[in-house]
C-alpha cells in the first residue's frame, strides 16, 4: 500500500515539474516573442509551430481597432480559435504593395521579384525595381484610391499591402470582398527611426524570412547607434533650420517627428525642437525668418535642385544667412520618385550619417553624403 502510495506521488511530481516546464516554456516563447519588436509601435509578430500571429496596432493615427493576422506555414494547424482571423499561407510567392516605402523591404530579402503590381509606377525609384516594370512585370494599378479592382482579381496576388489615413478605405474593402487577401501596413505612422525601419520584420514573416530580417534590422540599428556615439564627439551644434514655402505657408517638421530626432541624435540645434508633436507645423514667412535669419544650415523639403530655383520661387529666401553662405542642403536625388520619401525611412543608418556629415564634416571626412547634396 505504501509502495502504491509512494508511486503516485512520484508520479504527481513528475507531472506537476513536466506540466511546471511546459509552463515555463510557453512563457519564454511569449517573452522571446514581445522582444522580436525592440522599436516600432504598430505591430508585433508571434512565433508557434506551424503559424505565427502578425497583429497591427496603429495602422493610421488613433486607430481604435486591431488587425490580426494568421500567417500558415504548411502543413501547420491553427487553432479553432484563430479561425475567424485572415489565414494567409506563407512563404508567400507574390505581392502587391501600395506605399513605395514598402519596396526596400522587399529589396533588402532579395524579394522584389515576387512585386506584381503598384499603384503609380513613376513613383518608384528603386532600381531594380524600374527595370522588372521595364521588362512589363509590374502592373499599373492606377491610384491608391481607387486601385484596379479587375488588374488585381485577375493577378491573384498571394497578398496585397494597403495602409489607411483613417478608417474609410472602400477599396481595399472591396478587394476583401472579393476574396483577395489584404494587410494593413503602419510603417508611416511610426515616430521613431529606428520605428519605421524595424518593419522590415514585417515582410520577413510574410516571406519566411524571419532570420534574414531581424539580421538586417540589427545591423542598420547598429550602424545608427555608431554615427550617434561619433556625434557625441563634438560639443558643437550649429543651428538648423527646415523646410521651405509653400502655398504662401511655411512647412517644417515639429519637434518630436522623425526629422527632428534626427537632427537631434546628430548634435544639431534644430530651432523648432521643442515644438510638440509629430507632424509638420505651419507657419508664416515672417515668424520663420525671425527666429532662423542666423541660422547655420538650412535642410530644405527637396523640391528645389538649385539656389537660383529657390531664388526664383521666393526672393525673400536670401534674406537667410545660411542661403547667402551657400550652406542649404536638400535632398534631390531622383530615380522615378524622390529616393529619400522611399528609402530614407527603411535606412534611418544611412540619413543619420549624412545629416551628421552635413553639421560636422569633421567627423567623417571620407564619407560622402548619399541622399542630400549641397544646393549651388
Amino acid at each position: 500500500m505504501k509502495f502504491i502510495f509512494k508511486l503516485t506521488l512520484l508520479l504527481f511530481v513528475l507531472i506537476t515539474c513536466v506540466h511546471c516546464k511546459q509552463n515555463k516554456t510557453a512563457t519564454e516563447e511569449s517573452s522571446s516573442n514581445n522582444k522580436q519588436i525592440q522599436y516600432a509601435t504598430g505591430f508585433s509578430i508571434e512565433n508557434h509551430i506551424g503559424y505565427s500571429i502578425v497583429t497591427v496596432k496603429n495602422p493610421w493615427p488613433k486607430a481604435t481597432k486591431t488587425y490580426r493576422y494568421i500567417l500558415k506555414e504548411k502543413n501547420g494547424i491553427v487553432p479553432n480559435s484563430l479561425q475567424q482571423n485572415p489565414i494567409i499561407d506563407v512563404p508567400i510567392k507574390s505581392i502587391v504593395v501600395t506605399s513605395t516605402t514598402h519596396i526596400p523591404s522587399l529589396e533588402m530579402l532579395n524579394e522584389e521579384k515576387s512585386l506584381i503590381a503598384f499603384p503609380n509606377l513613376n513613383y518608384i525609384s528603386s532600381e531594380k525595381v524600374r527595370a522588372l516594370i521595364d521588362a512589363g512585370k509590374v502592373k499599373e494599378l492606377g491610384n491608391n484610391k481607387s486601385l484596379n479592382t479587375e488588374v488585381l482579381i485577375d493577378l491573384q496576388p498571394d497578398v496585397i499591402i494597403g495602409y489607411g489615413i483613417d478608417n474609410n478605405n472602400p477599396t481595399l474593402d472591396n478587394l476583401q470582398k472579393s476574396g483577395l487577401q489584404v494587410m494593413l501596413n503602419g510603417d508611416w505612422n511610426e515616430e521613431t527611426p529606428l520605428g519605421k525601419a524595424e518593419w522590415i520584420k514585417f515582410f520577413g514573416a510574410l516571406f519566411g524570412k524571419q532570420k534574414e530580417a531581424n539580421k538586417i534590422f540589427s545591423k542598420i540599428a547598429n550602424d545608427y547607434f555608431k554615427t550617434i556615439q561619433i556625434a557625441k564627439k563634438t560639443t558643437t551644434k550649429p543651428t538648423v533650420l527646415a523646410g521651405d514655402m509653400f502655398e504662401d505657408k511655411w512647412y517644417l517638421p515639429r519637434g518630436s517627428s522623425w526629422g527632428s530626432q534626427l537632427l537631434k541624435e546628430a548634435n544639431a540645434d534644430y530651432l523648432w525642437a521643442e515644438t510638440k508633436g509629430t507632424g509638420s507645423l505651419t507657419l508664416s514667412f515672417e515668424t520663420v525668418l525671425e527666429k532662423a535669419q542666423h541660422a547655420s544650415i538650412w535642410i530644405t523639403s527637396g523640391q528645389f535642385e538649385s539656389l537660383k530655383e529657390m531664388a526664383d520661387a521666393n526672393p525673400h529666401y536670401n534674406q537667410f544667412s545660411a542661403f547667402q553662405q551657400k550652406k542649404v542642403y536638400s535632398f534631390t536625388r531622383k530615380k522615378g520618385g524622390i529616393l529619400y520619401y522611399e528609402l530614407a525611412p527603411n535606412r534611418p543608418d544611412i540619413v543619420i550619417k549624412d545629416i551628421v556629415k552635413i553639421m560636422h564634416p569633421e567627423l567623417l571626412p571620407h564619407y560622402e553624403l548619399y541622399f542630400f547634396k549641397k544646393l549651388k
